[in-house]
């Protein structure tokens, strides 16, 4: 098992007219984006399930996989983070848990953040100070503040509603999309479990959050709850 078995498999797994597709979808023209980022073509469970064949990989290679100019590597090299992650002893999760901060800059788009931010940053901090998150949150890179609330899923799930709500108020005026969409879908998430919890955050804020943040968050509520508070009158 070696990088340069995995990076052979994907040199072979490679579509260049998903490729193609892949780059329109993930590449919009806007600040913050990988400039030279390279998609291969690689559906995601067919990397998921290379992730599982290569989830024993060592970690000075899984780093030097997240490093590559291709997407699904990266993509590739996360699930294999997340995995070894979960299995791991508590001095492994240490190192996964700074590997994963040290290197977060080829952590540099919304799929990948998703795909290990909630499995990784989330548990290690479960029974930790919060405060890495909050750092993150009020940092320049709009993928590190997409990354603090995305991470915050982990205590949803648990039931530890607080983080989230802390770090959607430092986000009320996060002028990025992608920001303010997983703030968002964060906030609906608490609602899914305790909805007056929900409300009485947006209560207290809905009038000044960003549109797309308040869409995503009322999103499951009843269509007469939703234009009450799309039309400020709540």
């Amino acid at each position: 098992m070696s990088l340069r078995a995995v990076r052979a498999e994907l040199r072979t797994l490679g579509n260049q007219k998903k490729a193609n597709f892949l780059k329109g979808y993930f590449l919009p023209p806007k600040p913050g984006y990988p400039r030279n980022d390279r998609f291969r073509g690689i559906r995601v469970p067919v990397t998921r399930k290379l992730a599982l064949q290569y989830r024993d990989l060592p970690l000075r290679e899984v780093i030097s996989l997240l490093a590559s100019t291709y997407h699904e590597d990266r993509l590739l090299a996360l699930i294999i983070l997340t995995d070894q992650f979960k299995r791991g002893d508590k001095a492994t999760q240490r190192q996964i848990y700074d590997l994963y901060l040290n290197h977060r800059r080829h952590i540099n788009n919304w799929d990948l953040v998703d795909a290990s931010a909630h499995l990784i940053l989330g548990p290690y901090l479960n029974d930790r100070s919060r405060g890495p998150l909050m750092k993150l949150s009020r940092s320049a890179s709009l993928w590190d503040r997409r990354m603090a609330v995305i991470a915050s899923y982990h205590f949803i799930k648990q039931g530890d509603f607080a983080s989230t709500l802390a770090l959607a108020k430092i986000l009320l005026h996060d002028e990025e999309d992608l920001v303010q969409k997983a703030a968002g879908w964060m906030l609906r998430e608490i609602g899914n479990r305790d909805r007056a919890t929900e409300e009485e955050f947006l209560q207290a804020f809905y009038k000044v959050m960003p549109r797309t943040m308040l869409r995503y968050a009322i999103e499951k509520f009843p269509a007469k709850r939703r234009k009450a508070y799309l039309e400020g009158r709540v």
